[in-house]
Formats: C-alpha cells, structure tokens, sequence
C-alpha cells in the first residue's frame, strides 16, 4: 500500500467554476490510471484531471463556492489530504463586464482558429467618498475573505459592506480625509433627493418620451397577448431555455473542438519533442545500410535509456517496431561477421556492434528470437575455415594445372626461367599464410584480451588447436609441394592430398627452385615469429623448414654428384700433385667443385636464420644426410676414375711386355703421359694414373676432404670419410691387380720358353759364366716395367713390383722343381740365374717370394756341393759387375 496523496501547493488559490488550478503535492498516482478521484471544494473534478506525474494534476473547478480543501484520491494510496484550500466564488456578468469561455493562465500560442486575447476595459468608477486611491494599492496581510465570509467590496453587491470597501481601497486614507470623503457622500446623496424634481423638469421631455414608449410596450404586450395568449412568459422562457441548450451546444462544441486542438498540439508537441523516438525506425534501417553502426548502437541505447520503462502506448509501439529493425540488424550483422574475406578493422567492428545490440536485447522477449552464443567466436572460426578453404582452393588451382595432358607436355617445352607451378604455388601460399595467420592471431588476441569478448567464457583451447590446426594444414601443403623425394604415400594416406606425378623432366625442371620455395617458407616464418604464437605452433613450421633445408642440401649434393660423374671429360691427365707424384689435377678438380657446392649450400640452405635449428646435431637426420651425400660424392668420384681406367679408349689395344727372344719387341715408353698437343696417352699410363689417384685419395685427399668440411662448419664426415677411403682401396686393389695381370702375364710367359729355347736342357753340360738368356729377359723386362712406373708414380713401384716379382719367383720355383736333375754346370746356371734374380729384386720381395726364391734354390738337384758354390759365387759376382746398370735402378731405396 503506497503512501496517503498529499496536496501542498496551488496555484490559483481563488477563482469562479471552470478556474484551470495547478495542483501540486506527493503520492498524486503512480499512473494515469491510478488517479480515481478529485474534488476541489466538495465538488467532483476528476473528468477534468489531467495527470502528470506523482508530484503534479492539472484540473478545472467544479461549480462550488466558498472555501474547501483538495483532496485525492488513488488506487495505490486511497483518499488523501490537503494542507492548503481553495476559494471559490461566483461573478456577477453586468453589461459592461467583459468575459471569455476560458482564460489560459500562461500565454498560448495564437492559433489561426484561436480567441483572441480581450484587452481589459477602461471604465473605471468613481470612489463614493470623492478621495483619490493612490498610494492604497497595498491590501492589508490578512484574506479580506476570511475576515468577511458573506460581505464583499462592491458597491453594487446585496452584500457590500463598508469595512471591506474602506480596508480595500483606503487602507492608507487618513481618518480626517475619511470624514472629508463622509461629509462628501451626505453632501451628494441630499443633492440628490433635492434635485429630483429639478430633473424632472429640467428633462420633461426625456420623460415624456420615456412614456410613450412604456406605452408602444404595453400597446406591443396586449398585441402579443391577443397574438400568443395569456402566457407569453412561457413562450420567452422556452426561447430562453432554447437560447440556453443552442449556447450550450455551441459552448461544448466550442470546448470539443479547442480539446480537439489540445490534443492535436499536444501531439504534434510530442512529434516535434520525441522526432528522434519516432523517427528512429527508419533511421537504424538508413544507419545499418550505410554501415554506421556505431551510431546504431549508440541511437538504440539512448532510446531504451529515455522510453524503456514508459507506458505510453504509441511510444511503446514504436519501441516494438525498433526492436524488430534492430533484431534484423543483428542477423545482418552475424551473416557479415562471419562472411569472408574482411579486414580485422572490419570484423571487430562488426562484432562489437552485434554484442552491443545482442546485451540491450538481452532478457527481452524479441531478445530471445535470436540468441548468438558468441559472436567474436563465430567470426574466429569462419576466419579459420576461410583459411583452410583458400589452402585447398590454391592447392588445386595450381595443382590441376601439372595435371592435364596439354600441360605435361607444355612442361617438356617450358623455359627454364619460366617458375613451375609448385613454386608458384609455394610464394602464394607462403602470401596468404604470411597475410591471414596473422589476422586469425590478432582476431584471437582481441577476443582474449576481452575486448571482443561476449557474455560467454573464452575457449582457449579450442583457439589454440585452430592455430594448430591451420599451421599444420599450412605445412602439408609445403610438404606435397616441395618434398617430392618424401614418402608420398605415406603423405596421400595422412592428408587426403596428392600433387599430380609429372614427367621426369617437369621433376628435374622443379629442383633447382626448391632453394627459392624454401627462401619463401622463411619469409612467412620471419613474419609468424613477430606475433608471438606458441612455441608448439612455430615448431611445427620449424620441423618443415629443417626438412626442406635438408631436402634442399640433399638435392645440392646431388646435383654436385652429377656434375661429379662428369668429371671424367675434364681430365687432361696433366699430373700436378706435388703431394703425390702421379696423381692428376682430377681430385682438384673436384676439391674445387666440392667449395663451390658447400658455398651454395652454406648460403641457401645452411645458414641458420632466426628460430632455426641445428641440423647437424649428433646422431641427428641431417648429420647423416650430410654423411650420405658426401659418401654418395666420394663414390661418384671413385666412378669417375674407375670408369676413366677401365673404360676409356675402348678401342685402344693394351700394349703388353713380351719376349724379345721370341721376335716381339717391347713396348715403346714415352717420355711424359701428356708430352705435347699432340701426344697419346697409352692404356698402362692412364691406368698408373688412376692408381696414383686412387692412392692418392686414400693417402691425403680424401682427409684433406673432411678437413673442407670442418672449415665450413660441419662435424668431421669420419664415416663418409673412411667409406670413401675403403671403397678407393677396392678400387685401387682391383685396378693393381688389373695392372700386374696385364704386365706380368706375358713377363712370366716368356720365362719358360726363353729357358728352354734351343732345345736347351739343365741335365746336360754346358758353359757357364753368364747368365741365360732368359734371366737377362726378365731382368730387361722389369726395367721396363720400372721405368714406366717410375716415369708415372715412383711411389706404385713397390705395390706393383712386390705383386709382379712374387709371380715370377712363383714361376721359377714350379720350373725350378719340374727339372729331374741337373748336371754339374747346370746346377751352377741355375744356382747363378736365381740367386741374380733374387739379390737384384731385394727391396720388392716380400716373404711370400722369398720362399719361392728358396723353394727354387732347393729345387735343384743334386744340392751344389763347395766346389759349385765357390765357382757360383764367382760368377754371380762377375754377372753383377757386368749388370750393375741394369740393377742400379732395382737397388734404389723408397725412390
């Protein structure tokens, strides 16, 4: 139960039926509809009220008179009290009085159909005491009323009294002018009764006419009698009551139309004073279309601020009608969030235009129609898809075009300078993931930091594997496109995703640009750095990048191999090695090819940029990628030469060392492998030649090699290194044995059939002294051989004359052990020619020989007996002497 209505103010407090009174108080309703009773002096007012607010009613009296208290009555409050009154009383209208319908006490605006304000009259009567009244305008403090309830001041009143008059207009008159002003009266009113006869005759005329006409009007009234009976009265009183009920229409058809007019000003005073209320229907809609809706944000709150809570109907009508507008505004809104592509600048706009609007319309009934859980939400995750879309739709644009037939060939016939689509397709998906990853990122941030943030909690997670996510989609895409050498399959399987398998060409055409796709995967890289993303999401684009360094040293090294197998065109057999007499300038060659392939790896590839890995960690994938390459490289290298021994000159005849005795001659030695423009390089030259580089390579270059690859930074290739080594060994053992086969062969031949030239035989006599032709022949042969070498490689003597010279003692021991018997200066021959033989081939006999030589020694029988040993000796001796030029070269140690 609300408060008691209380009355405290009014204004007018006095005034006839009909006075328009201000009421003021507290507890005066709650609403219009509360106010259920008013009187003002015990008569009812409430059809009259027009209620304001709790604290104002503005009414009309009613037909009272005298003094009375206001009362109000509520629903909320019941009757109320009233701490002032109002008096009311009736005007006497004379003919002179002027008077209007209404009298509005504040000046209203003239209306082309409105009254016009009387100008008050200027006749004004004279004081009965004949003093003057200036200076009595002031009344005195108290109500003349309440001192006279049933009197009044006007001279024309029943009940005029004096005092009033005299308290009223002589309050400041003093008593001996109030008796002048008495004397004045009596003086007037004896003046007038002594001057009424005087009047009479003074104005007979006048009076006489005032006669006739009393006559014509009794003469018009018998007339009247005769023409409308004894009761005329009656007919005047029915045309007055007429007169009356024809006013009193015209009276309220006058009030009808100025309520009329009330309400048509107090409704275009509401248009004109809530144009924004109404006109903002249209205005959101003008607003939203022309993409302000901050100002649609801001006019829908200052509208619920100001209208809310109202209960004015139209005004809730037109609330409604703007609930609906910006209701459609939102799902506008939502469709544009989520629609891409946009900037962020556009996207957060948006958004925090829509959770504006969605919290004022949030708990409504038009609020629930359409609930967005979250918003900013919304627009990471079409941002996201939107990511992944543009990923899969660049992938197949350039993908379809290795796919078609047309295209395979075009890519047979393409300019080298011409980019392949997998390159083209790496920068541009490296550009959109440079340009949108960011985006997404700030999106996010902004949602987090709260200030894109809806009613609802944040989902980091959620957010976390979208970046996740979208970076891993990124990175398979690299990988199909740029690993080619990968497990596609195993690529196919994961990811769905399968780049067309081209011609070799296009394949071969695509590698030498893998540096230039791995150069854009870094520069997005650098950019995705500078947000700050996660370590787990930038690791992912970093294990991508290491595999494409990886990829990218891999398919360097490659190429350096196959410029490597073709090293072998290079070779001038121009022996320069100081290092290795023999070798040629090949392993330069290749040292030289080797630097510039590590340059370029070393700035492509190499060269860690920021967040990037080691990939030469130990024991790690790119420690052994290093070593396989390089091994790979060696390898090739070794081809190289092998391939120059075996196979060059296919058509060349090797020349071979054979019998003089038999009528071959020996071979012509030249006096330098590459004497001149014009000179030829023999098969046993270029086969010393590769011995001496395989020795070569095993001995210092190929450690000289992994000492390369230290100065540039990698851990020492000792694996690679010692494979290479192993596999040179191989090489060098199967190229010797070649060699001592080609050159030992035919030497060890002619052995027998040069000892048993002639029809010789050890069991017969003979002259001894000399040695037989057969030992002079295979020591004349070895010089030969030993020039060649020593012309060559001094440093192949002792490989390749251990091999040779252990076959020949092998040979003399089977020969030696085949004879039955042996006469007794065949004895001595045989004990002279092995025992020369085996002094002068000292330095390149191993044990093996040795005990051939030994074996052959006791092969002869009978054994020598002192006799034969001391003419043996002297023989030898002299055999020597005679020799010593042919052995000198034989006695040279480590040459």
């Amino acid at each position: 139960m609300a408060p008691q209505p209380v009355v405290t103010g009014l204004s007018p407090k006095e005034g006839p039926p009909g006075t328009r009174v201000i009421i003021r108080g507290e507890f005066l309703g709650t609403r219009v509809q509360d106010l259920i009773g008013l009187k003002i002096c015990g008569s009812d007012c409430l059809l009259s009220a027009e209620w304001k607010s709790p604290n104002k009613i503005i009414a009309r009296t009613g037909p009272a008179k005298g003094k009375g208290d206001i009362i109000v009555t509520t629903l909320s409050g019941g009757v109320g009290t009233s701490t002032v009154q109002f008096r009311a009383y009736h005007e006497t209208i004379g003919p002179l009085k002027e008077s209007a319908v209404w009298i509005e006490e504040s000046p209203s605006q003239n209306f082309a159909w409105g009254r016009r304000t009387l100008a008050q009259s200027g006749l004004t009567q004279e004081d009965p005491l004949g003093l003057s009244i200036e200076g009595n305008e002031q009344k005195i403090p108290e109500d003349l009323r309440d001192l006279f309830p049933d009197a009044c001041g006007d001279l024309s009143q029943e009940n005029f009294s004096p005092a009033w008059f005299l308290l009223e207009n002589h309050l400041a008159t003093s008593f001996e002018d109030l008796k002048a002003g008495l004397s004045y009266l009596k003086r007037k009113v004896e003046s007038q009764k002594e001057g009424q006869l005087s009047f009479l005759k003074s104005n007979a005329g006048s009076v006489i006419d005032q006669l006739d006409t009393l006559m014509n009007i009794r003469d018009k009234l018998q007339e009247d009698v005769k023409l409308h009976g004894n009761e005329p009265l009656n007919i005047l009183e029915a045309s007055i009551e007429n007169s009356i009920t024809e006013s009193q229409k015209i009276f309220t058809d006058v009030l009808v139309r100025k309520e009329k007019a009330d309400s048509t000003r107090s409704v275009l005073f509401a248009l004109s004073r809530h144009k924004f209320l109404f006109c903002l229907p249209n205005s959101v809609d003008r607003r939203a279309k022309a993409g302000e809706y901050d100002i649609v944000v801001n006019d829908y709150s200052r509208a619920k601020n100001l209208f809310g809570k109202t209960e004015i109907p139209i005004f809730r009508k037109v609330l409604e009608e703007v609930d609906q507008r910006i209701l459609s505004i939102r799902k506008q809104l939502h469709e544009k969030v989520v629609k891409m592509p946009q900037s962020v600048e556009q996207q957060k706009k948006l958004i925090k235009a829509l959770t504006s609007l969605e919290l004022q319309q949030s708990g409504t009934p038009i609020g629930d129609k359409l609930r967005n859980i979250d918003p900013a939400w919304d627009a990471i995750e079409a941002r996201a898809k939107y990511l992944e879309a543009t990923f899969r739709q660049t992938f197949e644009q350039h993908a379809n075009k290795d796919a078609g037939p047309q295209e395979k060939s075009k890519s047979r016939d393409r300019d080298s300078s011409q980019a392949p689509s997998r390159v083209n397709f790496c920068e541009e998906l490296c550009d959109i993931a440079a340009s949108q990853l960011p985006d997404l990122w700030r999106l996010g941030q902004l949602y987090f930091t709260g200030e894109l943030r809806g009613p609802h909690d944040p989902k980091p997670g959620d957010f976390k594997r979208i970046i996740l996510n979208a970076i891993e989609k990124y990175c398979v895409y690299l990988r199909v496109a740029i690993l080619i050498a990968a497990d596609q399959r195993a690529l196919r399987q994961s990811s769905g995703l399968n780049w067309p398998i081209g011609s070799a060409s296009a394949t071969h055409q695509f590698l030498p640009w893998i540096p230039q796709c791995l150069r854009y995967t870094r520069i997005a890289y650098a950019t995705l750095i500078t947000l700050d993303l996660p370590s787990e999401a930038l690791d992912i684009i970093q294990k991508l990048i290491d595999e494409v360094r990886l990829f990218c040293f891999s398919i360097i090294f490659k190429r350096a191999t196959d410029r490597c197998k073709k090293l072998g065109s290079q070779e001038t057999w121009e022996m320069g090695v100081e290092e290795y007499p023999g070798a040629t300038l090949l392993p330069g060659a290749l040292e030289a090819l080797l630097i510039e392939t590590l340059d370029e790896v070393q700035s492509v590839c190499m060269q860690t940029e920021s967040r990037e890995g080691n990939l030469l960690e130990p024991q790690s994938d790119g420690q052994r990628e290093v070593s396989q390459r390089l091994q790979e490289f060696l390898s090739a290298f070794s081809g190289v030469i092998e391939e120059l021994a075996f196979h060059s000159h296919d058509e060349e005849t090797p020349t071979h060392n054979v019998s003089q005795l038999l009528g071959f001659p020996n071979a012509q030695q030249p006096d330098s492998v590459a004497g001149g423009a014009g000179a030829t390089v023999t098969w046993e030259q270029r086969m010393l030649c590769c011995l001496a580089n395989f020795a070569y390579c095993n001995k210092s270059f190929f450690p000289k090699i992994g000492d390369i690859f230290v100065l540039y930074g990698y851990p020492l290739p000792t694996l690679a290194i010692e494979t290479a080594r192993y596999t040179v060994n191989q090489l060098f053992t199967n190229l010797l044995e070649e060699y001592v086969e080609h050159k030992g062969d035919p030497l060890v031949g002619t052995i027998e059939p040069s000892m048993y030239l002639g029809r010789f035989q050890w069991d017969h006599e003979m002259e001894i002294g000399q040695l037989r032709p057969y030992a002079h022949e295979c020591c004349d042969n070895l010089v030969g051989v030993y020039s060649e070498i020593y012309s060559i490689s001094p440093a192949l003597l002792r490989p390749i004359l251990e091999s040779i010279v252990q076959t020949i003692s092998e040979e003399l021991a089977r020969l030696m052990s085949c004879v039955q018997r042996f006469s007794f200066t065949g004895a001595i021959q045989a004990h002279v020619d092995i025992r020369l033989l085996r002094d002068a081939l000292e330095g390149y006999v191993n044990e093996t020989a040795k005990n051939y030589f030994m074996e052959a020694l006791e092969a002869i029988n009978p054994p020598l007996n002192a006799e034969q040993k001391r003419k043996a000796d002297e023989i030898l001796e002299r055999v020597k002497g005679n020799m010593r030029l042919q052995l000198l070269c034989f006695g040279v140690k480590d040459p």
